[in-house]
Order: structure tokens, then C-alpha cells, then sequence
């Protein structure tokens, strides 16, 4: 058996139930030379003092060195639990996730499933599409992938382990089917009813940001008679929002001509307007500026860029960044004009991103209110006692 045992105090956070344990906090392990390199075996961790913590996925790579599967002593971790796990998730999502077949259908930790994702595309003849980041959920991937179709009768499954976060566990890249056909360039997802169209293979993460639905509402529900700018806009998720809404135009703007391409699709597919919706193929901060220096205002801004801040150590670059593209936002709208504005860098809390708006309203010479704090939707459910699970955040502003 696979023994972790800590220093003497760092039980500390096991003990609140959280689930990681940093490698920095192990005394020593024990057990078979075999069993210490196995990525993803199964441990006992144990306090300095010899008591039992928790069962969890062993990573002989990582600084994160292990992931909790159970913190009850009597509990295995096999087939079953796994099942438990996957079944309990679905029903979660059957109960709360309504208005869309596009859903988070585990989400990690916060679903007792250490770095496991599966978004969920099309209903029964769609597509299950997983990223295993982490060694424990790699070791259990076929029961995985059983459970997930026993339990949605979805057949087709997809792997997108292609994230960075898997080499910083040593496990390789990986895409691919796992269950079913190939997919087609286009899985078609409906969602608060509009339209569209994902590619599960190439499109960023899982092919969508599932994430945004909620908040993808909240515009379609402010766009009526506005003109809106959608920036780092991917495959046009806010721009179809804001069209659906009844805004006057929308201008869109990001650096991937693919997923612009992707983003006219789907104003096809919804059969909008295409003379509304004007995409722009190029980088956001040279951008804004270019609007700011023509006299542009618009009456509604989304600003949801990618992540700037990977780790800690990029959080003061991050910050700058994040603090330029608020700067330039404010200045661009009109009077009472509203800017939804989000951060999905897991390491600025959403007290600092709050911080790093209000500097960048100083900056902009404007006043603003903060209407509401925004989050992922209910598919991605934040625990008591894992609070890095709340990677997305954002503020809906009104220019004063």
C-alpha cells in the first residue's frame, strides 16, 4: 500500500476538506518502489501522527502530489465509486441546467472527480468531450468513459487532453476518439435559444466556453437598441447574444480567423441579419485603440479576453494587462453604457479583478457603479472548501 505521510501541522487543510496535497507538505512516502513512480496509484495520506486524511490520486510529477478521491476511511476507490461520482454529477446537471444541451457535465474537483472535465454537446446524439488533467482520472479513464455513457445514453466520446496543465503531471498531450465516430467539423449545441455550431476537435478547450451561459443571457437581456462591441469575441457566443437581443449592430473582434469563420456560421445558422454583425481579424489592445483614436462609443462592451495569468508568477503582467483593455473599454462607451468585463485567470480572485477595474476607471478619468458580480453558471459549482475552483469572474459596470 501506497502510504503518504506529511509534516508535522500540514494536515491543517485536509482536515477543511481540501483536496490537494503540495508536495512541499509530504514528510515521506511509503511503500513499493513500483508504487511510488506509478502516476495516478492510490494513496493513504496520513497526518505526522499517523491518522487517516484521505485516499487520493498519487502524482509523482506534479506539485500538486496528490488529489483526494475520499476523505471516508471506509470508502474504496474503484469501479464504483467512480460510477457514484459520474452518476451523481449527471443528475445534478439533470435537475438545475435548463434552456441549452451544451453543459458542463463534471467539473473536477468540486464533482469529487479530481481534474477530470466533460462538456456535454447535443443531447443523446451528440458529444461527450473530456480533458483528463490529472494522473488520478488518466489511471481511471475506461471506467470513466463507461460510466459517462451508461449514465447520459450518449455513445460518442471525445478526449481533449491537450491542455499544458498534463505536462506539469508528466502525462503527454492527447486528442482523439475514445467512443463512437469521428466528429464532424460542426456538432451543433443550442443554448438560451440560439444557435450553434462547435468544433469539439479544434475549437478552443472543449469547443465552446459552456462557462458564459448565464452571462451570455444577462447581454441578450441589456442589448435591445445598442450598439455593441464584443472583444476577444471566439466564435461570436456574446456578438449571437447581443443579435438575439435585438442590438442594432455588433462589432466582434479577435485574432483567430478560424474561429471567425465559425462565428459567421452560426449568424447564418440563427439567420440573422449578416449586416449587423461585423468581425474583425485582429489583435483587441491595437484595436481599441484604433476605435478610441476614431471617436467610436459604443453603448455596450463584453471584454472576456483569454487567460493572462497562468500561475502566481504572472499576476502582476496579468494585471496590467487586465487593468489596459478595462482602461480602454471605459473610454469607449457612452454615457450609461454598460461594460461586462471578465477575468478567467484562476490566480486573480475576484477581489483583486475588482481592484484592477477600479484602477483602470481612475485611470480612464470616469466614474462607474457596479451593477452585478458575475460567475459561471450552475454547471460549474463552487465547493466550501476548494475556492481555486472559481476561475471565472466579472463585474457588469454602467459608465456614470
Amino acid at each position: 500500500m501506497l502510504t503518504i505521510i506529511l509534516k508535522a501541522g500540514k494536515e491543517k487543510s485536509l482536515l477543511r476538506r481540501h483536496p490537494w496535497v503540495y508536495s512541499s507538505s509530504i514528510h515521506r512516502i511509503e511503500g513499493k518502489p513500483e508504487e511510488k513512480t506509478k502516476s495516478g496509484a492510490t494513496a493513504v495520506v496520513q497526518s505526522h501522527a499517523g491518522q487517516f486524511l484521505a485516499r487520493a490520486a498519487y502524482s509523482p510529477q506534479s506539485q500538486i502530489r496528490a488529489r483526494v478521491w475520499t476523505f471516508n476511511e471506509s470508502e474504496p476507490v474503484d469501479h464504483a465509486l467512480i460510477k457514484r461520482r459520474v452518476q451523481k454529477a449527471v443528475a445534478y446537471r439533470a435537475t438545475n441546467v435548463k434552456d441549452t444541451d451544451a453543459i458542463r457535465l463534471i467539473f473536477a474537483e468540486a464533482d469529487g472527480l479530481p481534474g477530470l472535465v466533460v462538456d456535454w454537446y447535443g443531447g443523446r446524439a451528440g458529444w461527450l468531450v473530456c480533458q483528463f488533467q490529472s494522473a488520478g482520472v488518466e489511471l481511471w479513464k475506461s471506467a470513466i468513459v463507461q460510466a459517462l455513457i451508461a449514465e447520459t445514453g450518449c455513445a460518442n466520446v471525445y478526449e481533449r487532453s491537450d491542455a499544458a496543465v498534463r505536462e506539469r503531471e508528466g502525462l503527454p498531450l492527447v486528442t482523439g476518439v475514445l467512443a463512437g465516430d469521428m466528429p464532424g467539423t460542426e456538432t451543433p449545441a443550442e443554448e438560451n435559444g440560439v444557435r450553434y455550431a462547435v468544433d469539439v476537435q479544434k475549437g478552443h478547450k472543449t469547443g465552446f466556453y459552456i462557462d458564459q451561459r448565464d452571462n451570455r443571457r444577462l447581454v441578450m437581456e441589456h442589448a435591445s437598441g445598442r450598439e455593441v462591441l464584443n472583444c476577444f469575441c471566439y466564435t461570436g457566443g456574446f456578438s449571437l447574444a447581443a443579435l438575439t437581443g435585438g442590438a442594432k449592430n455588433v462589432i466582434s473582434i479577435d485574432s483567430s480567423g478560424e474561429a471567425l469563420t465559425v462565428a459567421r456560421r452560426n449568424v447564418e445558422l440563427n439567420g440573422f441579419d449578416a449586416a449587423k454583425a461585423e468581425w474583425r481579424d485582429d489583435d483587441v489592445f491595437k484595436t481599441l485603440r484604433t476605435l478610441r483614436a476614431e471617436g467610436k462609443l459604443f453603448d455596450l462592451i463584453v471584454l472576456d479576453p483569454p487567460k493572462f495569468a497562468a500561475s502566481s508568477e504572472h499576476v502582476d503582467r496579468a494585471a496590467r494587462a487586465y487593468k489596459d483593455i478595462n482602461m480602454l473599454g471605459l473610454r469607449l462607451l457612452r454615457e450609461n453604457g454598460l461594460l461586462f468585463t471578465y477575468s478567467c485567470s484562476g490566480a486573480i480572485d475576484a477581489d483583486l479583478f475588482q481592484k484592477i477595474v477600479a484602477g483602470a476607471a481612475t485611470d480612464a478619468g470616469v466614474d462607474a457603479r457596479i451593477l452585478k458580480r458575475l460567475s459561471a453558471g450552475i454547471d460549474h459549482p463552487m465547493t466550501t472548501s476548494f475556492p481555486e475552483g472559481e476561475y471565472l469572474k466579472g463585474l457588469m459596470l454602467q459608465k456614470m
